[in-house]
This record gives C-alpha cells, sequence and structure tokens, in this order.
C-alpha cells in the first residue's frame, strides 16, 4: 500500500523545520550548491538560516518531511541570500562570490502582480522520489492558494520536471540561452505558466 502523501503550509508547523526544509533543498539542488562546498551540514546550516517560512509548503510522509515547494509573490521570495551567513559559513572569498552570484536570482523583486505566484525551489528528498511527492505540492498550491497565475522556471534538460509541469497544464511562455551553458550543464531556461481564473485544474493523465 502506497504511503499517503500530506501537505501543508511551511508556518502552520507547530515547531521549527527549517533544518529539514533546508535538508531537502540541498539535497534538490546538490549539484548547483557544489561551488560553494561538499560538506551537506555546512550547506544545511548556511540555508536554514535564508529560508522564508510563509512562502513554503511541505510534504511529508509518516511524518517524515520529503518534498519542499515555494510560492514566491512580489512580497516575499523564497529565500533571502544574506552576505554576512555566506561569508560565516563559506569564508570571506567565496562567501562573497556566492552572494554576487545568488543575490539577483533569489533577493530581487518579483515583477507581477498581487494575483501571480511565482513556483520556485520544488525539491524532493532523493529516498522519496518517483512517489509522487512534487506533482502532490504542485496540486496542492494550485487548488488551494488564491492566485490567477502561476509561473516557474525549468532547465532544457530537466525532462521529468518538464513532463510533470505539462500534465498539469503549464504552457512555455519564454526561453532564453544560457551563458556558459557547457559549464552549467544546459542550454536554456524555459518559462512556463498557468492561468486559472476559475481555480479549476484539469491533471491530464
Amino acid at each position: 500500500m502506497r504511503n499517503k502523501i500530506s501537505i501543508k503550509p511551511m508556518n502552520r508547523f507547530d515547531k521549527d523545520i527549517s533544518r529539514e526544509v533546508a535538508a531537502v533543498f540541498v539535497e534538490g539542488y546538490e549539484k548547483d550548491l557544489a561551488f560553494l562546498s561538499n560538506d551537506r551540514e555546512k550547506l544545511i546550516d548556511a540555508f536554514r538560516k535564508q529560508i522564508c517560512r510563509d512562502v513554503f509548503f511541505v510534504a511529508t510522509i509518516e511524518d517524515e518531511i520529503v518534498g519542499i515547494l515555494a510560492c514566491s509573490t512580489n512580497k516575499k521570495r523564497a529565500i533571502t541570500i544574506d552576505k554576512t551567513i555566506l561569508r560565516n559559513s563559506f569564508g570571506y572569498i567565496k562567501g562573497s562570490f556566492a552572494y554576487h552570484f545568488m543575490e539577483d536570482e533569489f533577493n530581487k523583486k518579483l515583477d507581477c502582480g498581487d494575483d501571480t505566484c511565482y513556483i520556485e525551489c520544488v525539491a524532493t528528498a532523493i529516498k522519496s522520489r518517483g512517489k509522487g511527492v512534487s506533482i502532490e505540492l504542485m496540486r496542492y498550491v494550485l487548488e488551494n492558494e488564491a492566485f490567477q497565475r502561476y509561473y516557474l522556471e525549468v532547465v532544457d534538460t530537466n525532462a521529468v520536471a518538464l513532463r510533470l509541469y505539462k500534465k498539469l497544464g503549464f504552457t512555455e511562455f519564454k526561453r532564453t540561452k544560457e551563458s556558459f551553458s557547457r559549464m552549467k550543464g544546459f542550454k536554456y531556461r524555459i518559462y512556463m505558466e498557468l492561468n486559472v481564473p476559475d481555480k479549476q485544474i484539469t491533471i491530464k493523465n
């Protein structure tokens, strides 16, 4: 029998789960964070201090946190990159470089209306992949949040995520060519959107 996946906003947990959420984030973006450190605990400790609990949704299986998704707005982003935290965690030079590299991606205010959600930081714990965690997180947000438009970004090499988003009804509206694509391992950033003015979500088989 398949274990039930439960979804709940991070700010509705009655205890601090920032470390567990950061652990899933680090697992999900391990390759992207490798330039900072290969020390998993150091990465978790740094990012748990930068997470905005008001925009994260958390998936659990038998009370264990197995997935995360952030629904960012023009008022709050998922993660606020802090230069001091990065320098203290990874050293002055590497921390400064990381801040410069990550600041624009995470700290920049979203140019969108109040009715729009930017879905970011979608990640599933390694041992729970293939169990439908991400689609349940997406389904929960699309069905329970009051936004009229949702958009997200995915790289062209992430075939699994692309299939998931298309299954949920997202369509591409823009793609941009990535600088230093060979080094980063992908050529394009693909931007997809879903407009749901009547909140009726149809998931394709």
